[in-house]
């Protein structure tokens, strides 16, 4: 089968970018395109009622001689079955009426269970399906040249002996068969036994159709197509053998699909696994349905006045229905907006000024409302024509495109030359101002930080201050209050006592009043002499008088007098002797 190519393209391809925020006019007609299309089998051209592209005709729905499919009996049934439709024709019997015996020990040939053996008998096959040992051959046998050449596994997949040819396959495996008239079909599933008479049954290969060999992407965006592989058979012409696709087995994975063309008709083919025999019919691609994006540069585009520019271009698409794209003859969706957005980029570009499209490098959504913005004419043409237009020629290829933006311009020339190295002036002094207004910056910062400092340091010292004043002011009020207590504690200790000793004093003044005897009377006023003489202290001197002491009493006088001269003697000895 053949398989159209891609052409390599020289771009970057970008994963995970932002959505636009551009709202255009163009996407009010997106509604036109199906979502669901990829889904399923659509075909352009022809007959619809026609059977598929990839249908493939059940070679056994027709009766072929000496070919039996292989069914529940599994290969021993279908062997049986073979052999009576060869005897029934008059053709030497397929099975061998030899059996197996048990006392031959270990002479013969064995078969074990699960084995058939096969017998080259003359150049015909002769097939023993019973297990066990065989006698050897006869001579007469060996004359016409019949001897055993083997055993096969009865589920091997194939087995080919002298026209005999046995194939079985399992679920996930595919035979390409090709018959004695050099027709090919595909066996899924199960198998068959057949025996040629003229000519052979070719196994071209035996396919697992979950391991295609060959991966096909996308040689833009990377993202995988799908993977096939493609089957061939030798043909001898002329001496020469050449190699001729007869078969193409297609694994699609979810989300994609193919697109098969045969003459002017094109039948798109949903996800999952295909094999595709018909020789009319070609593979024309494979196409993914899930969003793509990539950046890619244009060709140099002149302005208005003649200035070269070359644009960085982003774009974000969904191929929704292959069949329209590959119906204007593009192999890929990328190449079909290239082209497109190319022309009309060329249009806007050349009907604006260099200095218009200088004044901003990168086109993003925060410049798309602002009326001010230098670029707004460049911004709007964008906005407004080119995504429109191409949104609304990318609907008849089956595209939806979903983003659009220029990323990056370079402008080229002796002009962009002049004017990059003013720009570069211009970004030197903005560094530079960049710098300075940097290092005020830094420099006032630092000064405000410092004046923080001294007054978060002054705050600290105020509260210290009023903290060691309020202390001073409780501990002088606390002193003060104890003073005062400490006052009214003695003043009321003292009038205590006071009127304590005045209590005394009464109560000594009532006792006395009350003593009727005179000596006790005497008594007591003598004790009462004896105390004021104490309370006079020992250095007191006493001297005669007539006036004092106890009137009328010579002899107490005399000693009185005598005792002041010996205390006043005694005094003055005492005060003496230190002088000496």
């Amino acid at each position: 089968m053949a398989h159209s190519g891609y052409s390599d393209i020289d771009a970057t391809v970008i994963n995970d970018a932002a959505p636009s925020s551009i709202s255009h006019k163009g996407k009010e007609r997106a509604d036109v395109l199906d979502e669901n299309a990829h889904r399923r089998n659509t075909r352009i051209g022809g007959n619809s009622n026609s059977p598929s592209f990839v249908h493939s005709e059940d070679y056994f729905a027709t009766n072929r001689p000496f070919c039996v499919k292989i069914g529940a009996d599994g290969l021993l049934g279908a062997l049986t079955e073979l052999d009576s439709q060869l005897q029934a024709s008059g053709r030497p019997r397929l099975l061998s009426r030899k059996k197996p015996t048990e006392w031959l020990g270990f002479i013969g040939e064995e078969i074990n269970p699960g084995e058939i053996g096969v017998v080259n008998h003359a150049g015909l096959p002769k097939v023993l399906m019973s297990p066990g040992t065989y006698p050897p051959f006869p001579f007469r046998y060996q004359l016409v040249g019949a001897y055993l050449e083997g055993t096969r596994g009865v589920s091997d997949t194939t087995l080919f002996f002298q026209g005999l040819t046995v194939v079985q396959v399992s679920l996930n495996q595919v035979a390409v068969v090709s018959d004695p008239q050099n027709r090919i079909f595909t066996i899924r599933g199960g198998g068959f036994a057949a025996f040629a008479v003229q000519g052979t049954y070719d196994v071209l290969a035996v396919v697992d159709q979950t391991h295609l060999t060959k991966h096909v992407q996308d040689n833009v965006t990377g993202a995988t197509l799908g993977w096939m592989q493609e089957i061939t058979m030798p043909s001898r012409i002329e001496g020469s053998t050449s190699n001729y696709v007869v078969a193409a087995f297609l694994d699609i994975p979810a989300n994609n699909v193919a697109v098969l063309q045969r003459g002017d008709e094109m039948e798109q083919v949903p996800a999952g696994q295909h094999c595709i025999t018909n020789p009319n019919v070609k593979l024309r691609g494979l196409f993914t349905c899930g969003e793509n994006q990539i950046e890619m540069p244009t060709k140099d585009i002149y302005t208005r006045d003649q200035v070269p520019v070359s644009l960085t271009i982003y774009m974000k698409w969904q191929l929704l229905e292959p069949l329209k794209l590959t119906t204007h003859g593009y192999n890929s969706p990328y190449e079909a907006l290239r082209d497109k957005a190319q022309s009309i980029l060329t249009q806007i570009v050349a009907h604006l000024d260099y200095s218009s499209m200088v004044k901003q490098r990168t086109v993003g959504s925060d410049h798309m409302e602002d009326p001010s913005d230098p670029s707004s004419p460049f911004l709007d043409a964008l906005r407004t024509q080119a995504m429109d237009d191409l949104h609304v020629a990318a609907l008849e290829y089956g595209i939806l495109l979903k983003d659009l933006a220029v990323i990056d311009r370079q402008f080229k020339g002796d002009i962009a030359s002049t004017m990059d190295k003013l720009t570069t002036r211009a970004l030197q002094a903005q560094v530079e101002a960049a710098n300075v207004d940097r290092e005020n910056s830094n420099k006032v910062k630092q000064e405000q930080g410092a004046l923080q400092v001294a007054q978060v340091r002054a705050e600290a010292r105020k509260t210290e201050a009023e903290a060691l004043a309020y202390a001073t002011t409780t501990a002088a009020k606390a002193q003060a209050e104890a003073v005062i207590i400490a006052a009214e504690a003695q003043a009321a200790a003292i009038k205590l006592q006071a009127q304590a000793e005045a209590d005394a004093v009464a109560a000594r003044s009532n006792a006395d009043s009350r003593v009727d005897d005179a000596f006790a009377r005497e008594m007591e006023v003598r004790r009462v002499d004896v105390e004021r003489v104490k309370a006079f202290g020992p250095r007191a001197v006493f001297v005669p008088c007539e006036t004092g002491g106890v009137s009328g009493n010579s002899m107490s006088n005399a000693l009185v007098t005598g005792m002041a001269m010996r205390l006043g003697h005694e005094g003055g000895a005492a005060s003496a002797s230190p002088g000496k």
